[in-house]
């Protein structure tokens, strides 16, 4: 049987992007506390055609992370990238895997753990060189006694999150990471009253937040989305690093 999908073909039409999406697939991320962490993933894997193939066998891009089963994480990102460039013969390769992260740490009252969820996204792409980008959804959340306010349409505390993208320049732990981000939340949130404020705004955590990231030496290059929920609307504000 022919292979219709690699023969030539002469159109000279690049096709942008072709490739499987939403799969859902078992991957191990890096535990600073348990070593590896086991997490579900939904993947997204999409290569650039080059104009002279019909298109490319969709079975392939499984067959790929098939081979990386078991032994998926951010160290060997890079050669599922190659490996996809490679046997699919693109001008560029692209992969985005998004699953949630799980952080336990002790209440105050240390009666009992609390395990946080984090959604956190690892996008690759390879054309000549890899880059790597990290998006982590940080919650921000009230202080009790705030949340528990008259007439605050928020429930649980909830005030709204921060959304983080990153590229690094050295290894740093997810952990660390999440540490940094809450930390600046907790400054902003006790900083507020001193300043003479009810409660903290989009604006001010957001440079909070960013000279906490600007002071890591891991990381490379950053931009940041900050926003609160209220009833029926929501206020954000944004960030970039500078290059």
């Amino acid at each position: 049987m022919k292979d219709i999908q690699s023969q030539e073909d002469h159109r000279r039409i690049n096709i942008k992007k072709v490739g499987v999406k939403t799969i859902s697939y078992p991957i191990t991320v890096l535990d600073k506390a348990r070593s590896k962490q086991q997490t579900i993933a939904t993947v997204n894997m999409y290569v650039n055609l080059p104009h002279h193939f019909k298109g490319t066998h969709m079975s392939r891009f499984i067959e790929i992370l098939n081979r990386f089963h078991g032994a998926i994480d951010i160290g060997n990102f890079r050669y599922i990238l190659e490996e996809m460039k490679e046997k699919l013969e693109a001008e560029a390769a692209h992969i985005e895997m998004t699953f949630p992260y799980f952080l336990t740490g002790k209440k105050e009252n240390h009666q009992f753990l609390k395990s946080c969820r984090y959604e956190c996204c690892l996008h690759g792409s390879l054309e000549k060189n890899v880059d790597l980008k990290f998006r982590i959804v940080v919650p921000v959340a009230l202080p009790l006694a705030e949340s528990i306010g008259e007439g605050l349409p928020r429930s649980l505390g909830q005030w709204g999150k921060a959304v983080t993208v990153v590229k690094f320049r050295n290894f740093i732990w997810i952990e660390d990471l999440i540490t940094l981000i809450e930390g600046a939340i907790d400054e902003e949130q006790n900083m507020a009253p001193i300043q003479g404020k009810n409660s903290m705004t989009v604006e001010s955590l957001t440079r909070r937040i960013a000279e906490s990231l600007d002071c890591e030496e891991a990381i490379k290059s950053f931009s940041l989305k900050v926003e609160n929920l209220a009833e029926g609307y929501s206020t954000f504000a944004t960030m970039d690093s500078i290059p």
